[in-house]
């Protein structure tokens, strides 16, 4: 064999066994985020914006659609806890918080929108 075949047998491994374990990790934590839903699987619902009773309702499914009021629009999760809007009237960014039955949507350095989830005993 001689030096370059004991050299290939030495060093491929090495240098494709570290891609191998990250090749590995990588698929994990894809599975993983496939497994667990990724994104904020806990706004899915019913949601009343904060104030009167009869305040518009945002109902989010978990297909990706939401119906805010009697319009209908998309919802995609983005990093940092945002969450994107789109309707066919305006699209929005927003940094989510959810804490319970209560919910903020906030507007980098503006409007801020709370909720309070309608559960199905409030119907």
């Amino acid at each position: 064999m001689g030096i370059a075949g004991d050299y290939k047998s030495v060093v491929m491994p090495f240098i494709f066994g570290g891609r191998t374990r990250s090749l590995s990790t990588i698929a994990l934590a894809v599975v993983l985020c496939v497994m667990g839903g990724c994104g904020n699987r806990s706004i899915i619902g019913k949601w009343r914006m904060s104030g009167a009773s009869d305040a518009m309702v945002w109902e989010f499914s978990n297909n990706g659609s939401v119906l805010v009021g009697d319009v209908r629009g998309r919802y995609k999760f983005g990093d940092q806890e945002r969450i994107k809007i789109e309707t066919p009237f305006a699209m929005a960014v927003y940094h989510l918080e959810i804490s319970g039955d209560h919910m903020t949507l906030q507007e980098p350095g503006g409007a801020k929108l709370e909720f309070t989830r309608i559960r199905e005993a409030q119907r």
